[in-house]
């Protein structure tokens, strides 16, 4: 028996324990609800036992949140897109259509949604090409236009505001000289020494205090998760608080 082994012998054990005491002590109900805490401490354990290694533990909780995660986004769709949108409106099943007859413009979508599981066949599966390329042709033409207003015109338009002797006017100040600091930065046309080489690396500067509020949100977001986790382990499965 080797030590990987032994260690999820004990986790094992411990969880089982555990869970005995707190059924014994009605500290957990003997329900659905019960079940649930359980169910979500196991696989809570399971999925941070990987911070140790790899172990079957893990694998056996990745592959049910695949499975869960899976069927629950096809019952999302199911119901309220397949069977609402398209099977009422295309047959009009009953008084739930809004017109009283079928939508017969709905088989454009419907085909182009089947051509793409032909994605699946060695034999038909270049006709799936139809439908990706109508697909990310659609998506282009609905996101770049979005893209270039968010992340182009909307950063400009900062830097085109009236400077005032106040704080907005220091902030308009601080968000033209990094904008143009770090365009000069990535315009390598030009050699970056002397007053072109200051500014570009003053671009840099601001290019790290960028990146460093990006990690740290990031960072804090992962860890209110990580508070997240913990505090239902202490308190709505072990009631330590």
């Amino acid at each position: 028996m080797n030590r990987d082994f032994s260690l999820l012998l004990l986790l094992i054990l411990f969880f089982s324990v555990a869970n005995g005491f707190l059924f014994a002590t009605q500290k957990l109900p003997v329900d659905w609800n019960g079940l649930g805490v359980v169910v979500g401490a196991g696989l809570t354990l399971a999925l941070y036992s990987f911070l140790y290694r790899d172990n079957p533990l893990f694998r056996v909780a990745e592959h049910i949140f695949v499975g869960v995660a899976a069927a629950y986004i096809f019952g999302q769709y199911w119901y309220p897109v397949i069977y609402n949108e398209l099977l009422i409106e295309l047959f009009a099943l009953g008084a739930a259509s809004s017109n009283g007859h079928g939508d017969w413009l709905l088989l454009i979508p419907t085909t182009l949604g089947i051509l793409m599981l032909t994605r699946f066949s060695t034999r038909f599966g270049w006709m799936s090409r139809i439908a990706f390329g109508f697909f990310f042709g659609m998506g282009a033409g609905f996101t770049i236009p979005a893209y270039l207003s968010a992340f182009v015109l909307k950063q400009m338009e900062p830097t085109l505001q009236p400077l005032t002797w106040s704080l907005d006017g220091l902030n308009l100040f601080i968000i033209l000289v990094g904008v143009v600091s770090v365009l000069i930065y990535f315009f390598f046309s030009v050699e970056h020494t002397g007053a072109v080489g200051k500014v570009s690396k003053l671009g840099i500067w601001f290019l790290m205090i960028s990146f460093g509020a990006s990690f740290g949100y990031t960072i804090m977001g992962r860890l209110s998760l990580l508070i997240g986790r913990v505090r239902f382990l202490l308190d709505d499965w072990l009631h330590l608080m």
